[in-house]
């Protein structure tokens, strides 16, 4: 049995920094989260609103569907401009790319080889050495502000180093929901200063076999394995016994 997390992931690593022992449970015991509420007629969660919309607005762009998701409307003028450009060959959708442990590009075929994974919604190649990566995001930005700066970060860094010939990367996320797009940009030079940051956040996670626990009411409140009721919210599945009262 595994004792180790081999391969991360921005959202693996959130989960890792928010509560070790989360992480744990998670990905080395595999424990299932309880099943969810249903939404009610004519509702969806979150999380699976979100991959529809991301999976439409994907198929709009690829020329696979005629009309934009009405989630998306408010984007109608660059996902008609993102369009042609795919069909410029300008751009890639639903790039994953994989990276060993000494940040090589590897083949997401070679699963012994993984230690890093990251996914972008889309890649624009302005010229030779001028990236754009696009990540669409549906829900609010407000609270989430830190979070995505920082995947923001990741997804520049893994730009840079599987591009070498990339000089700038502009980082895009497109609020579907605010009709809002945060944009960053680096210099490669600006971008690589982050790889010593990642790479100890990855070793940090890779390396861990004690997995210590981080009770606290904002990491324990929606924690799928949790026992008992925080602030009245309903039961996990009592694997954690550490929540705060």
């Amino acid at each position: 049995m595994a004792t180790t997390i081999t391969a991360g992931s921005f959202s693996r690593l959130a989960v890792y920094e928010q509560c070790p022992h989360r992480a744990k449970l998670q990905y080395i015991d595999k424990i299932r989260e309880l099943p969810r509420p249903d939404p009610g007629p004519g509702k969806e969660h979150a999380n699976d609103r979100g991959s529809r919309v991301h999976d439409e607005t994907e198929q709009y762009v690829l020329g696979n569907r005629e009309d934009i998701p009405l989630e998306s409307l408010n984007f109608k003028a660059e996902l008609e401009h993102l369009k042609l450009l795919y069909k410029d060959g300008c751009v890639t959708t639903e790039q994953l790319w994989t990276f060993d442990d000494t940040w090589t590009p590897s083949n997401p075929e070679d699963k012994e080889s993984i230690w890093l994974r990251v996914i972008l919604d889309g890649m624009v190649f302005l010229d030779n050495e001028t990236g754009i990566v696009i990540d669409y995001k549906t829900g609010k930005r407000f609270r989430n502000e830190v979070k995505h700066a920082q995947q923001g970060q990741l997804y520049m860094l893994s730009a840079f180093i599987r591009y070498p010939e990339l000089q700038e990367v502009t980082v895009e996320f497109w609020y579907l929901d605010q009709d809002e797009i945060y944009q960053m940009t680096y210099s490669r030079e600006q971008g690589m200063r982050f790889l010593k940051l990642w790479n100890n956040k990855m070793t940090k996670m890779t390396s861990d076999e004690i997995f210590p626990k981080k009770a606290n009411t904002s990491s324990c409140r929606f924690c799928p394995y949790k026992t008992g009721e925080i602030w009245k919210k309903a039961m996990g599945t009592g694997d954690c016994n550490s929540n705060p009262c």
